[in-house]
This record gives C-alpha cells, structure tokens and sequence, in this order.
C-alpha cells in the first residue's frame, strides 16, 4: 500500500492514533487508578477487587493472540473500531456491577475488548508510515497512553467528588463513543487484498519465536510487565497506605507516574535514534536505570511522600521506555514477514501477562509481607531484566541486524 509521504498526512494520521489509545488508556486505567476508592465505599477488599485488575489483564494479553494475526488479515480500523464499542459497553456495565465476581466478568470482557486496539495499530503505522516515521509516530502513541493515564488521575477525584466511584466509568464511556464516533469517519482503512499482499512476503515459522533468544526477550518483556503495570495499579493505594493520606490525593499524587512515562519515552527514542540504535541494548540500559530507582524507592519509601512517588515515577518511566523498545519497535523488523500485527500481539501479549501476575501479586504480597519487602521484590525483578536484555543482543544482532 502506498505510504503517507506529506507531513501533513502523517501529522493527522499521528494525532489520530494517539488520541485513540489516549482514550483508549482512560478507559482501561480508570479501575487502577481509583480502585482504592472502590474498596473504601463497598467494602470489598483489595485481593477480591485485584481480581478484576487480573482478569482483564489475562484477557487482553489473550486477546493479543486473536486480534494479531487478525489484524494481518482483516481491517485494522474495523477491528479497532470493535474494541472501542465494547470497551464504552463495559465501561458502563462495571458501574452498575454489585459485586466483585460480576465485576469481574465484565472488566475481563473489557480487557478483551482492549486487546483490539494495538496490534491493529501497529498494523496501519507499518503500512502507512515509513521506517523513520513509524519510530516517531510509535513513540508518539505511547505518550497519548500516558497523556490519557495522567488524565484519569487528574479527572477521576473530581468526578468522585461530584458523583461517585461510578461517575469515572460512566465518563469514560461516554468519552469512548465519542472517539468511535471520530474514529468511523477519520481513520484510514487498508483494504483486506492490501493485507494479504503483505502476509504472503514470508511467513513467520513457529521455530522463529520457540528460540532461546526470543524466549529471553519474552521474559524480558514479562518483566516489564510485572514492573510497570503492577506498580502502575497499586501505587495511589501504596501510598494512600503508607502515609495514611486521602485515596483522593494519593490518585492526584500518582499523576506523577505517566508524567514521568512520557519523559522517559522521549528519552528513550532520542538515545535509539541517535546513540544506542539497538533495541535490546536500550532495554537493557532502562532496566539498569530502573532496578537504581528502585532501590531507593526500598531505601527511603517510609521517609518522604515526595521521594516515593518520585522514585516510583522514576521506575515506571524507565519501564515505559523499555516497553517502547521491546514492544513497539521490535515489530517493525518482521515487516519483511508482512506480520507486524501477529508479531505485535504476542510481544503485546507478554506484557499483559506480567501486568498480570504482579497486579494480583502486589496485592498478595503487600499484605503478607508489606510493602517494604514487595518493593525489594520489585528491584530483584528490574536486576534480573537488565541481565536478560544484555544476554540476547549478540543472539539478536545474527538474526535481525540489518
């Protein structure tokens, strides 16, 4: 398919799909964010409401399996189009949830609904855009992830304060129908035989992701998820907890976080395109930077509200940027393979399922041992991702340099 070659159309085309997954992000963040507040005026725990936060994490990085090799075969902008209608339904249908196991029904339903919107998007980037502009524009749509996390935790005590817990979800509902509404008459479609042009190039052999290389970077990008969503969703509780503060304040408090995310996501595409132009090694560097904070998040998280939630923000960018290196431009060297969207899910899918053991796990472990020992966890986990993203760059560079 021809590539968007003006500045202008790649500019529209950017601002579109990163106000997608902003919203897209809003729409998934939103339970994280103030599920503290959740437990405070139902009086269900923290396990039982985590299971929720889990359910929909397995469902997405499940989902990443369907929706991949979809995307490589159908409509990316139908498929989207798909995961936003139902993520708005699920959005109003948790509001009226009476207890924890209806809510989980339908937040997983919710993350499977998510599990449509990036690899598709991945798809319509490779095809529309070239291999500069790709990495730009890729970089881009991650901040618009952060930029919609940053404004649930400004919007959400606001609405609490208005309406209630409820008023969030119901607010993101309407927002998704909105940016549906946008999405239907502005996106770009790319026809079903542009597609399967693509696929037919080369296909991607089972053998390829069974390797010992890519198994590492599989577990490398576990672990990303295990740091990143799992701090991500327990921090304004974390903190709440720690220092005996308002759930409001600690939501507002945690804004900090994709703050940071968008920071570290800029820093990260400036060192790949200008000074370290391998992924793993980036990878590799953010998660040395990461285990570093984290440490001093164990070494003074009892001193200073401040310091903690800087220190958190801290790891959680650096995460962010090894998300950007390991989940979205790992994709574009199986181009050649025509299956960016396959490829993407299943790195994708990796990192839901780290979100998802350490979502439940903080939880559990928070309350068994505290949040002391929990964020020591934490620093071993970002050790062990720096070691791993080191190990697989010769591995790497003999089957994927270009």
């Amino acid at each position: 398919m021809h590539k968007l070659e003006t500045k202008r159309e790649v500019s529209q085309l950017t601002l579109l799909l990163m106000v997608t997954y902003m919203i897209t992000y809003m729409a998934r963040n939103n339970f994280s964010a103030i599920v503290g507040e959740i437990a405070t005026s139902t009086g269900f725990s923290k396990s039982l409401l985590a299971m929720s936060l889990t359910g929909s994490f397995i469902a997405s990085g499940a989902g990443q399996f369907l929706s991949g090799p979809l995307g490589d075969k159908i409509s990316p902008k139908r498929l989207i189009g798909l995961g936003l209608l139902i993520t708005s339904i699920t959005n109003v249908l948790i509001a009226v949830s009476p207890n924890p196991w209806i809510m989980l029904g339908v937040w997983s339903i919710n993350g499977f609904a998510q599990s449509f919107i990036w690899p598709p998007l991945t798809r319509m980037m490779a095809t529309l855009l070239s291999a500069d502009a790709y990495k730009n524009t890729v970089t881009k749509v991650n901040c618009g992830g952060s930029i919609g996390t940053i404004l649930v935790y400004l919007t959400a005590p606001i609405i609490i304060m208005l309406t209630s817990w409820k008023g969030v979800f119901v607010t993101s509902s309407l927002l998704t129908v909105g940016m549906l509404i946008v999405w239907h008459f502005c996106a770009r479609d790319i026809p079903h035989e542009e597609v399967t042009q693509q696929r037919v190039k080369q296909k991607i052999s089972l053998k390829m992701f069974v390797s010992p290389m890519m198994l590492m970077v599989f577990l490398a990008i576990i672990l990303q998820g295990m740091l990143n969503g799992g701090v991500t969703s327990w921090m304004p509780t974390f903190v709440a907890e720690s220092f005996k503060i308002e759930n409001e304040i600690s939501i507002v408090s945690s804004v900090l976080l994709p703050i940071f995310a968008i920071i570290f996501v800029e820093i990260g595409h400036w060192l790949y395109q200008k000074v370290i132009t391998h992924p793993l090694a980036c990878a590799g560097l953010f998660f040395g930077v990461g285990a570093v904070f984290t440490f001093l998040l164990y070494q003074f998280s009892n001193y200073n509200v401040i310091l903690t939630i800087t220190f958190a923000a801290m790891l959680t960018g650096a995460m962010n940027a090894v998300n950007l290196m390991l989940v979205s431009m790992l994709p574009q060297f199986f181009e050649r393979h025509g299956s960016v969207s396959t490829v993407a899910g299943i790195l994708n899918a990796s990192s839901y399922a780290g979100c998802a053991i350490a979502t439940y796990g903080n939880a559990a472990l928070s309350e068994t041992i505290g949040w002391l020992e929990t964020i020591f966890v934490w620093f071993l986990l970002a050790l062990v991702g720096t070691f791993v993203c080191v190990f697989c760059i010769k591995p790497w560079n003999k089957k994927f340099a270009k």
